[in-house]
Formats: structure tokens, sequence, C-alpha cells
């Protein structure tokens, strides 16, 4: 099973040392992340840094060994599956269409989301923080 990285964990996961960034980094699970979405990191690059009170270095290390236990997926590759991610979820979110048409292009994948708009839609497995930390017990 392959793990697509919604922004909210990431996000969630450099903010605090917290349970999301433990199962990132010591999980063991197969993480991606849609290079597209790489601009909402950089886009919340100062909130990051407030919130989180790391410095500027920090937050790059973070994100950094982040980004080590996550499979940057090509935004070519995603587009292969734009139209039927679209389908899904366009009339959802549109800017959730990106993490749907990664998953797509990934054997068995699941989203791995807080965020209720992957709910709204049944093409892939949408996995909620605490559905991560049961598979992580089982």
């Amino acid at each position: 099973m392959i793990i697509v990285v919604d922004v909210n964990p990431l996000l969630a996961a450099l903010i605090r040392d917290s349970t999301t960034r433990d199962i990132i980094v010591n999980s063991g699970f197969e993480f991606c992340f849609p290079e597209p979405a790489l601009h909402k990191i950089r886009k919340y690059k100062n909130y990051i840094i407030k919130k989180s009170g790391l410095s500027e270095l920090e937050y790059l290390v973070i994100l950094h060994t982040l980004l080590r236990f996550m499979r940057i997926i090509s935004a070519e590759e995603i587009m292969q599956h734009w139209d039927e991610a679209k389908q899904v979820m366009g009339h959802i979110d549109p800017e959730d269409v990106t993490f749907i048409a990664t998953a797509l292009s990934q054997d068995e994948a699941v989203i791995w989301s807080d965020d209720a708009h992957f709910d709204k839609q049944d093409k892939i497995i949408n996995l909620k923080t605490k559905d991560v930390i049961n598979l992580l017990r089982s």
C-alpha cells in the first residue's frame, strides 16, 4: 500500500514534533507526495515558522527530513490521470484533484487526509490520521 500524503498532515508534521511527524519518519510506510502540491508548503512557510517557533533553518531541515521519507510524484506522472481525477473530485474540491490523480498514478494507493472533502468521493480510500495510527498498531 502506498499512502499519498495530503498537505494538512505534512503541515502538522512541520508545525510540531507530533504523532504525525513520528508516523512519517518512523512507521516504514511508503509515502508519496505530489510535486505540484509543494507550492502549498512554500505558500505556508511563514505561517509554519510563526506557529511552530522554528527558525528558517530549522524549518528547512525538518521539511527536507520529512520529504526524505516521501517519494515525490512528478507532475507529468500525475497529469496522465488528471481527467479521471477531475471527474472524481473536480465537483467536490478542485484543489484536491491533484491528490486523487496522484493516488490513481500509483498501484494500491490510499490518501492520508483529515479533509472531509475526500470522504465525498468513493474512488480512492481516504485514511484519517486516527486510521493511520490504527494501521501502525496492527
